[in-house]
């Protein structure tokens, strides 16, 4: 996969685009996703097309509890925010259009502010946004298109499963720091990317976790992965845009509202609770909410 790209010449692209260029190309994607969702929304309220009654305080909820881990922990917005959303009845692809459509604001705010600090390893980004978008963008449309939602419902409550069982071990697990040699980054960023466009989730606890292995600098590390989850969230969205249209507004909405009512108690929460605690019941939060998810879609 590395020789591959080196052989289109992004590697040689990538030494003439500065973060600098990153920095703006976000604000553009940011301002053109923003200005779309501001007209559907006002076209939506004139029309009277949306209810904004106790279902969208329960997407509210949804949006609170998620980016309050996220905020906490510096992952686990997705996996969290999905199991919620299935678990309140909402279809696969709706749920993770959802979700990834109301994280390209608050990843977009984060890949501003990682750059802004110069917590970004340049050549490590190059290497997995391209890849990381590939996948995205083959995952948001295989879900959305292809795949049936209530065949492939059980599927992703499962792979939630798993993910919220690795984040039980990662809580419990002893802490190594020998380093580890995590091959293949462009093709580690394309299964993160693929996975988290098909479950709604695991990006960061598939690519940041897998690079942290190697005993780099946690500071670099998490500001390049997540700033390239921009680029991977917002090219999944297009996608989920493209084929399925904008069905999920007033999810986005809740979603939205409640990550900002949270995003500063996260911080507060980060400084005062222990971490791993905190992993212990987010891990069981998603392994609760997607066991109940199979078992709902294989027998009721």
């Amino acid at each position: 996969m590395e020789k591959a790209i080196a052989v289109l010449g992004l590697n040689n692209v990538s030494k003439k685009i500065t973060l600098k260029h990153v920095g703006w190309a976000i604000i553009a994607l940011k301002l053109a996703i923003a200005g779309y969702f501001i007209f559907l929304l006002v076209e939506g309220i004139s029309a009277n097309a949306f209810e904004f009654g106790e279902r969208f305080l329960w997407f509210i909820l949804a949006g609170f509890v998620a980016q309050l881990i996220d905020g906490a922990l510096g992952m686990a917005y997705g996996v969290s925010c999905t199991s919620l959303l299935l678990w309140l009845g909402i279809p696969p692809k709706f749920a993770s259009a959802s979700v990834h459509t109301s994280e390209i604001f608050t990843t977009g705010v984060s890949g501003l502010s990682h750059i802004r600090f110069d917590n970004i390893d340049k050549r490590l980004f190059f290497r997995i946004v391209i890849t990381g978008s590939i996948g995205a963008i083959i995952g948001a449309y295989f879900i959305s298109d292809i795949l049936d939602g209530e065949v492939i419902k059980p599927f992703i409550s499962f792979y939630l499963l798993l993910l919220g069982i690795y984040l039980l071990y990662k809580a419990f697990r002893k802490q190594n720091n020998a380093k580890k040699n995590v091959k293949n980054t462009p093709l580690l960023a394309f299964a993160g990317g693929l996975l988290d466009a098909i479950g709604g989730g695991g990006w960061g606890p598939i690519v940041t976790s897998n690079l942290l292995s190697r005993g780099n600098s946690p500071r670099h590390t998490i500001g390049t992965v997540n700033t390239a989850e921009f680029f991977v969230t917002y090219f999944a969205t297009v996608v989920f845009i493209f084929v399925l249209g904008v069905q999920h507004l007033e999810i986005v909405l809740g979603l939205i509202v409640g990550g900002v009512i949270a995003a500063p108690l996260g911080a507060y929460i980060a400084s005062r609770i222990n971490q791993r605690l905190l992993l212990i019941l987010v891990g069981i939060l998603v392994v609760l909410t997607s066991g109940w998810g199979i078992w709902a879609a294989l027998w009721l």
